[in-house]
């Protein structure tokens, strides 16, 4: 398999649709909003926070399983419910819209993988370990150890 192309999304005032309400899309969703995202959940249940990101107008849920269409015109997608065939499905209606997804549940199969980042005083690093998200966690720590600690 060919490596990931390294690439910087801006996403402000761009659509995002997350497909999924668990653990995967409350840590994501935050990131997204920050990047300025206009962000959709479409899920019939979310974690507590984004339901109060939903109640504060933050983010938009859609309280429901996934449909087709509800990708229209999002710039990036994450797959990440627990069901392995709808997941499937989110990253299959992306790619035929040529929006780029990603898949928590099988990274192979999607067209994005989600890096592990970092940020200090302006520089954001990113580190992609194929299948490995602690070593890559490792080394995204110790990027940014290493800017903290010395002048570039």
């Amino acid at each position: 398999m060919a490596s990931p192309y390294l690439v910087g999304l801006r996403l402000h005032g761009r659509g995002v649709v997350v497909v999924g309400g668990g653990r995967v899309a409350a840590r994501r969703v935050p990131k997204l909003l920050a990047a300025g995202a206009v962000v959709s959940v479409v899920s019939p249940a979310v974690l507590p926070g984004l339901e109060a990101l939903a109640a504060d107008g933050g983010i938009d849920w859609v309280p429901r399983d996934y449909r087709p269409g509800d990708l229209a015109g999002a710039w990036y997608v994450i797959a990440a419910t627990s069901s392995s065939t709808v997941n499937a499905a989110v990253a299959n209606e992306a790619d035929e819209r040529h929006t780029f997804c990603v898949r928590a549940d099988d990274a192979d199969h999607g067209t994005a993988w989600t890096p592990a980042t970092g940020e200090h005083d302006g520089l954001v690093v990113g580190v992609v370990g194929r299948h490995d998200p602690r070593r890559s966690r490792a080394a995204r720590d110790r990027l940014v150890e290493v800017l903290e600690d010395e002048e570039l």
